[in-house]
């Protein structure tokens, strides 16, 4: 604020004073100031008038407490021009104390499980409800309220994780994100070449396309996929890559998606939580996250888990088939 806007704003919060000031002490005459029945001289309606009676002396007294309010407030906060008022009072630092006050809540509501592993937590119904608040105010908007997923982002219900599903690497993925790379395949394989590794990918999931030759596709799939996707196609935790092999995919296991991977390749980043949230928080997180893939067999269901011998989970993270 300029020091003329200042000058400009105290200027007329003081005439506007000074104005209240001048009605009250024209007010002021006492009922026997006034001639009995007086009025202003208005007439309506023929017969209906205005008289011209002054304020009832508790009215009065009312304002001009009301006016001295005022002034003592102007004098202690800040409401003329650039003037700080004598308390020193500003928002910013209201803000600052509460977030203070509020921050000291959270941590005392924390502090129970701050140092009990991801697994005591996942089976305590306190700790999930708060990982369950935390879920959907960081995670929701990508991965669905009830963690079911969306094309592109994984489904955390099921037992697929591409990075490994253990504790200590839920863990690690949300503190620290993970990006997933998969390369565009088509310049290097050309439109037949795509056609090929795509057929040979159905294959493994027992899908037959007639556009593609499987054994070239195997051999192109060998020469550039395994060493991701590994030898067998069912994938790697310690690169993110996916089983190929469960017909579970994040992008989408359409015929043109499909294709649309292999051509043009995906990305995908999970963003770091740490230092927005704090190790417990990811904890209570993790614990809430892990939990989604047990609620069947809380329940007494029981899901098939496609991986075969491969016991591996899709991962958090919005990485890439």
């Amino acid at each position: 604020m300029t020091q003329a806007h200042s000058i400009f704003i105290i200027a007329l919060t003081f005439l506007n004073i000074a104005g209240a000031l001048w009605l009250l002490w024209w007010t002021r005459r006492s009922p026997s100031d006034t001639p009995s029945m007086a009025t202003t001289g208005h007439v309506w309606d023929e017969d209906l008038t205005e008289l011209n009676n002054p304020l009832p002396r508790w009215w009065l007294w009312l304002f001009i407490i009301t006016v001295a309010f005022g002034g003592a407030y102007l004098a202690l906060y800040p409401g003329l021009g650039t003037w700080k008022g004598t308390l020193g009072w500003t928002s910013h630092g209201e803000h600052e104390l509460q977030s203070r006050a509020n921050a000291a809540r959270i941590e005392k509501t924390l502090a129970p499980f701050a140092a009990r592993p991801v697994q005591a937590l996942e089976h305590d119904a306190a700790a999930l409800g708060i990982g369950r608040n935390l879920f959907l105010n960081n995670c929701a908007a990508c991965h669905g309220s009830d963690g079911g997923g969306a094309p592109g982002f994984p489904n955390l219900t099921d037992k697929d994780w591409l990075w490994g599903g253990d504790a200590d690497t839920v863990v690690a993925t949300i503190s620290n994100g993970r990006t997933g790379v998969m390369p565009a395949w088509g310049p290097v394989l050309g439109d037949q070449g795509v056609e090929n590794v795509l057929d040979y990918v159905f294959s493994l999931q027992g899908r037959k396309l007639e556009a593609g030759d499987v054994t070239a596709g195997k051999a192109k799939f060998a020469e550039l996929c395994s060493a991701c996707h590994g030898a067998d196609a069912k994938g790697n935790p310690a690169m993110g890559a996916p089983n190929l092999t469960d017909g579970i995919w994040l992008h989408g296991g359409a015929l043109g998606t499909v294709r649309e991977t292999i051509t043009n390749g995906r990305n995908g980043t999970m963003p770091p939580h740490l230092a927005r949230l704090g190790e417990t928080r990811v904890k209570l997180l993790a614990a809430y996250v892990l939990s989604l893939g047990t609620a069947g067999d809380r329940d007494g269901h029981h899901e098939d888990d496609d991986r075969g011998d491969h016991d591996e989970h899709r991962d958090v993270a919005a990485n890439s088939r």
